[in-house]
Parts: structure tokens; C-alpha cells; sequence
């Protein structure tokens, strides 16, 4: 065997290796930057996601309040009984204690007020309208808009509403003439502020 020392690497020979392992050595760290950048990047994403999702819950939690709220001050009125004399009416899920109704004040009928008995009376309206649709066919109806301002107790405390409620009535022919039957009502709008009245007479419109 030889006992000759192993020749070194030509010059050119080392300085590409060393190059080589430079190019390694940049491409590592490239690769070990980019991952930083990306882990920073996911987290932030993370981050932001997390964020929206929380305001999102926030958000949609406080429109239920305010929905809830909202619902806790509103009397809501339904027709019990219609039986052409009369509406009885009553509150949603309140205990109704008392309505002033008003009507539109071209038809020329005094306000009502209800406190233990809650009732529209076809008496209250019949004259007017009988006489607004009279010369025509004997047979009509149509709808009253009535501004009813309400005062309900519920589990939370007394709750009033302003709002108007369109009441259905039919004319029909009998043995002694005409006469006006109520068959029920509708909530069409709550009203806001000292308007109310207003907004009745524009929506009201003869038969």
C-alpha cells in the first residue's frame, strides 16, 4: 500500500464546495425566514378571525337585547271575538289595562276609551260609514284605520304603545235596512311621537 498523504482539492475544486455550501446555506435560511413569515402571518390571520368571530357575537348579542327590549315595551293588540256587534280585543302576552282609540277626524267620531271591558262597537262607527257608502251597492266593505294608544302590564312592568290597527267591516242588507258588521282587526303600524294622528288621517280614505 501507498504510503503517499491524499493530494488536497484543486483551488477551483474548494471554492465551488464552498460556494455550494454558501447556496445551502442562503437557501436554508431563506426557507427558515419564509416559515417565520408564514407562521406570523397564519397567527395574524388566527388572530383577526378570532377578533371578527368575538364582535360578531357581540354584535348579534346586543340586537337580541335590543330586540328583546324592544318586544318587553310593546303591548301588541289581537281581536278575541268578532261577532259584527263588536271586536274584543287583548294583549299579546300582557295584561291589557286600559286604550284610548282614536278615529280619523274626517269621519267625525268621537274618541272611545276602554279600561276593564276592551271592545271596538260597530254603534260607535255605523252611522258615518253607513252614510259615506250609502246610494251604492248594499253590500260593502273595507277597512277603518283606529289609532289605539295602549297601557299593558307584563312580567317586566307596564308597557304603552302607540299604533294603528286597521278594522275590517262589511255592510250588509237586512229587513230593516243596512247595517254595519265588524269581522276584525289588524295591527298595520306602530307610530312614534305626537304624529299619530296625522299618520291616521292620511292613511284613512272614504269607501
Amino acid at each position: 500500500m501507498s504510503d503517499d498523504p491524499v493530494a488536497p482539492p484543486a483551488p477551483e475544486v474548494a471554492a465551488e464546495t464552498v460556494a455550494i455550501r454558501r447556496r445551502w446555506l442562503s437557501l436554508g435560511e431563506a426557507v427558515a425566514v419564509a416559515g417565520v413569515i408564514i407562521g406570523g402571518l397564519t397567527f395574524w390571520n388566527s388572530f383577526e378571525e378570532r377578533r371578527d368571530a368575538r364582535e360578531i357575537r357581540a354584535e348579534e348579542r346586543a340586537a337580541a337585547r335590543e330586540a328583546a327590549l324592544a318586544a318587553s315595551r310593546r303591548t301588541g293588540l289581537i281581536a278575541t271575538e268578532a261577532n259584527g256587534s263588536k271586536i274584543a280585543f287583548k294583549g299579546v302576552d300582557c295584561a291589557l289595562q286600559s286604550t284610548d282609540i282614536r278615529f280619523p277626524k274626517a269621519l267625525g267620531v268621537t274618541a272611545q276609551s276602554t279600561v276593564t271591558v276592551h271592545e271596538i262597537e260597530a254603534a260607535w262607527i255605523a252611522r258615518p260609514l253607513l252614510k259615506l257608502t250609502d246610494g251604492g251597492d248594499d253590500r260593502r266593505q273595507g277597512r277603518l284605520p283606529v289609532l289605539i294608544d295602549s297601557l299593558c302590564t307584563g312580567p317586566e312592568g307596564n308597557r304603552q304603545e302607540s299604533a294603528i290597527y286597521d278594522i275590517a267591516w262589511r255592510i250588509e242588507p237586512g229587513l230593516f235596512g243596512r247595517s254595519l258588521k265588524l269581522r276584525g282587526m289588524v295591527m298595520r303600524q306602530r307610530v312614534t311621537g305626537s304624529g299619530g294622528q296625522a299618520t291616521l288621517d292620511a292613511l284613512w280614505t272614504k269607501p
